[in-house]
């Protein structure tokens, strides 16, 4: 998701106002909120959206999010080309984190062992990156963003329909050979062959 646009569905979350027990909370997506979200995850349409969501403090500075999305929606089925009504239930279950301050890197495990260079910081940069948690921005997250994104990730990207089976084609029928009656005609010639 791209943080510098404005999110499709937003419901901003101060970490200030998250107390030492955690929060419960509930989103419903209005039908514009359904319709600009059906738009950008390309279905026909989205009946209903609500997302659960628990929030709970991790530490001082850090939080944590889980629970479901779930949405009634129309998509187009990719065999029959029939629309069709499916239903979603994403989990979530996301940490969150100030941006990391702007210090000095330390060297990596595989930099003190000897066994430095450009690939494997790359390497284990990318590996880092998939446990990093999600950024607090600017004192808040965003918990309509994050059901929108894990609504999008619910979505089947090939959908079919139910009852709706892919049939192979047809295998195209033997054309004969141009010498398969050759065989005959020499047997019944007696295997002569005039000149």
């Amino acid at each position: 998701m791209n943080k510098s646009s404005v999110p499709v569905w937003s419901a901003p979350l101060p970490v200030v106002d998250v107390p030492a027990n955690g929060l419960e909370t509930t989103l419903i997506a209005d039908e514009g909120v359904r319709k600009r979200l059906a738009k950008e995850d390309g279905v026909l349409a989205i009946a209903s959206v609500e997302a659960h969501m628990r929030v709970t403090r991790r530490g001082r500075d850090r939080l944590h999010v889980v629970g479901q999305v779930r949405a009634r929606l129309t998509q187009t089925c990719v065999v029959s080309l029939e629309p069709f009504e499916a239903e979603i239930v994403e989990p979530i279950d996301v940490e969150f984190a100030p941006p990391p301050a702007a210090a000095p890197r330390e060297p990596r495990e595989s930099a003190r062992r000897g066994r430095s260079g450009p690939e494997q910081d790359q390497q284990a940069e990318g590996i880092d990156d998939l446990d990093a948690p999600d950024e607090i921005v600017d004192g808040r997250i965003d918990l309509g963003a994050l059901a929108a994104e894990h609504l999008a990730l619910g979505i089947d990207p090939y959908p079919r329909k139910p009852g709706v089976a892919f049939a192979e084609p047809a295998e195209p029928a033997e054309r004969a050979s141009p010498f398969a009656n050759l065989g005959s005609l020499v047997a019944g010639s007696g295997g002569k062959t005039g000149r």
